[in-house]
């Protein structure tokens, strides 16, 4: 009798999905996937959501997942080995707001000063080494902007576009949802016609992915758990990418925004992430040539590439997509 409750036990501890403890930047809309497929797609348990990211899961045992961008991911895999890339949430496509008086391709911008945000992938996209849309961009001083998407967080630091101005800077690179938001007030008001926007999609972007450890794929309860919400991560980007005007309302109101913002914003985002069964193509040598940038940064060596390819681990998003 008692061994076969001891069966009935664990084949429900196996079929029951557990709850999941999910770090992230609340303010940005990066998240929101990940906080509709909690909503809409994830059954049989719960989530809740932390502010944080990767440097969150590698401090806080109790995170199961953790979402950041790649450079973010570097930084902590560095010291943190058991970190694992396992999902592309979305690719975000950087771009350069610029007076076109004086800058018309990307080849003017060599020796100008640009405004971005330090330490991140941002900041990396214009390093005069990266083989990226910058490759004779030479070194500037960081001028810092609004990095978060809550119009709060815009007012806090619309003193620094505006000292951008003042110090007549050549141009201005924006993220996201905050680049368009304040990029067309101050930059596109300031500049008016003349204003001129510089993009190349193919390399200037950030990959925004979702982060687990080691020790959480390798306990099956919670593996099982991750593998059910890559699942329901998928259904959600699916909407994000075919029907987005029936999720717009809640991302607005989840991140305290204007709706039309959203849907401003919404094409420089690619929601496509791995729905298709993979990560990246390039991941790895996006990874390999960042990691030479943030080395420096952080004052380390750089690490190899060997090593770097078992910072991702598709193994979960492959059985999550039943793929063999």
């Amino acid at each position: 009798m008692g061994q076969m409750f001891f069966i009935i036990g664990l084949t429900l501890l196996f079929s029951y999905t557990f709850a999941l403890r999910i770090a992230g930047n609340l303010q940005v809309i990066e998240y929101t996937p990940e906080l509709i497929a909690s909503q809409d797609y994830f059954n049989g348990s719960t989530v809740s959501f932390v502010n944080g990211g990767v440097a969150t899961i590698v401090t806080d045992t109790s995170i199961d997942l953790a979402a950041n961008a790649e450079t973010q991911a570097l930084r902590q895999f560095s010291p943190h080995k058991n970190l694992r890339i396992i999902y592309t949430v979305v690719e975000v496509y950087y771009r350069i707001v610029a007076n076109k008086k004086t800058i018309s391709t990307v080849k003017d911008l060599k020796g100008k000063k640009i405004a971005t945000f330090s330490g991140t992938s941002a900041a990396e996209r214009r390093n005069p080494s990266s083989p990226t849309i910058l490759p004779s961009q030479k070194p500037a001083n960081h001028l810092h902007g609004c990095r978060g998407l809550l119009p709060d967080s815009c007012e806090q630091e619309d003193d620094q576009y505006r000292e951008g101005l003042e110090r007549k800077e050549d141009c201005n690179l924006f993220r996201d949802e905050c680049g368009v938001f304040r990029g067309l007030i101050f930059w596109g008001n300031a500049l008016g016609s003349d204003a001129i926007v510089l993009q190349d999609r193919s390399v200037y972007r950030e990959i925004f992915n979702l982060h687990s450890t080691k020790e959480k794929l390798a306990d099956p309860a919670t593996r099982k758990s991750i593998v059910a919400f890559l699942r329901a991560l998928t259904q959600a980007e699916k909407v994000f990418i075919n029907t987005p005007e029936k999720i717009w309302p809640r991302v607005a109101k989840a991140l305290n925004m204007n709706e039309t913002i959203i849907k401003d914003v919404w094409p420089v985002h690619s929601w496509n992430g791995s729905i298709v069964g993979g990560l990246p193509s390039d991941l790895l040598s996006v990874l390999v040539a960042e990691d030479q940038w943030v080395a420096k940064q952080d004052r380390r060596t750089t690490m190899a590439q060997s090593d770097l390819a078992t910072l991702i681990d598709d193994s979960v998003l492959k059985e999550a997509m039943q793929i063999t």
